[in-house]
């Protein structure tokens, strides 16, 4: 089949949490369907759950040697640590995982419910119905990130139309990104400076950026890999979250019920944040390309060396070999290993401070708003368009003033 007749990809999406219905019957035809990315290369999909845990396992398969540029507008360069391989990824990963680890998400648990408190504040002071996106799930992310980085709040607010032109998936002239590549190296550039002025003036901050600059000689990345570092960090850290817990609020408005339940039921709660994070559709590109560097046999399918690969995470938790009902939101399920994270070496660095901001975001909203409702059908909610990360423009919510004595999510 020449390339012209290929099908393109990223396949259309459509309004709604969930992945193109083409990915589910993907998983169920045999081989590796050949696609052609908007660069113009042809690559082959890997859809079924075992075999994108398999090839995201494989050092056989590498991000650094695709050689388009990634299928959103960031740059290469800047998200140096996601399109590296061994060893220069793992010299990478390793100074910044201590900052990372589920430990330190646990430590961060009293300062992430304060934020979400403070979140809901300010969403209750603003006339119903009110934007639960807008007034709720982007401060409150927003908050999380730029405290665990050091930075004043409002300075992320100010760099979010820039990250918007980064992570536009076409729509966004060349100039016009290049420009807010610029300005995010050097807003963080001048960031990671101040951090050294208070290292040298022995006043050191608490924050990633400050630990990794004041790590041992060995160990310590270089300057500049901790700027985009910082960067990176500040966009995966806001722009997944605030839209995932979005579209996790969303998916529980919508089910009749679930609300009431979840707010006397930590456990269901946490049960019911795995299985959004499965059933929801967070990535509008579908996945990473990699590039074999060998022959490599995917299934029944033998990858030549020099081919390309996209392991589709969405597409593995729609696997009707792996999960029952694959189609059905089951808030109860108890088997889901679900890669919405990711697996092996690139296993999503935030993952569980991620787990954490779900959690505890989505019990603080259903603890502080008995009775919150959507105060829109859902085929009116807007979906964000032509950007990397997906989720709802807007989610209208009303709710009612909780009376003396209800309980809570504990």
């Amino acid at each position: 089949m020449s390339s012209e007749a290929l099908p393109g990809f990223p396949f259309p999406g459509c309004p709604g949490a969930r992945p193109p219905a083409r990915y589910a019957q993907l998983t169920a035809e045999a081989g590796l369907p050949r696609v052609l990315l908007p660069s113009g290369v042809e690559a082959l999909l890997v859809t079924r759950h075992e075999e994108v845990r398999a090839v995201l396992a494989d050092d056989r398969f590498s991000r650094e040697a695709f050689p388009g540029r990634p299928m959103f507008a960031r740059s290469p360069e800047s998200i140096s640590l996601a399109v590296s391989d061994p060893p220069v990824h793992t010299r990478r990963r390793q100074a910044v995982l201590p900052s990372f680890t589920a430990r330190q998400a646990r430590l961060l648990e009293p300062r992430v419910r304060e934020l979400a408190g403070r979140a809901l504040d300010a969403l209750t002071a603003l006339p119903q119905p009110a934007d639960l996106v807008e007034g709720f799930t982007v401060p409150f992310a927003l908050a999380v990130v730029t405290g665990l980085l050091g930075m004043p709040c409002p300075d992320g607010q100010r760099l979010r139309p820039l990250m918007a032109a980064m992570t536009s998936v076409g729509g966004r002239a060349p100039e016009e990104v290049a420009e807010a590549h610029r300005q995010v190296q050097a807003y963080f550039a001048g960031l990671v400076a101040r951090h050294e002025a208070r290292i040298a003036a022995g006043r050191p901050g608490a924050d990633v950026l400050s630990r990794l600059l004041a790590a041992p000689d060995g160990e310590r990345l270089s300057h500049q890999e901790i700027v985009v570092f910082g960067a990176g960090t500040l966009m995966a850290g806001f722009e997944t979250t605030a839209n995932q817990l979005a579209m996790t609020a969303l998916t529980v408005l919508q089910h009749p019920g679930l609300a009431g339940r979840l707010r006397s039921d930590p456990a269901g709660l946490e049960r019911a944040v795995e299985e959004t994070l499965r059933w929801s559709s967070l990535i509008g590109t579908g996945g990473a390309a990699h590039v074999a560097l060998e022959d490599v046999r995917v299934g029944e399918v033998l990858v030549r060396a020099g081919e390309v690969v996209v392991p589709l995470h969405d597409a593995a938790n729609q696997d009707a070999a792996v999960f029952e009902r694959p189609d059905a939101f089951d808030p109860e399920r108890e088997h889901n290993p679900h890669l919405a994270f990711g697996h092996g070496r690139h296993l999503c660095l935030g993952a569980p401070l991620a787990r954490v901001e779900l959690r505890i975001g989505l019990a603080a909203l259903l603890e502080r708003l008995p009775e919150i409702r959507l105060a829109e059908p859902d085929g009116r909610l807007r979906w964000r368009e032509g950007v990397f990360i997906r989720g709802p423009e807007a989610v209208p919510v009303r709710w009612d003033v909780p009376g003396p004595g209800d309980g809570g999510v504990g």
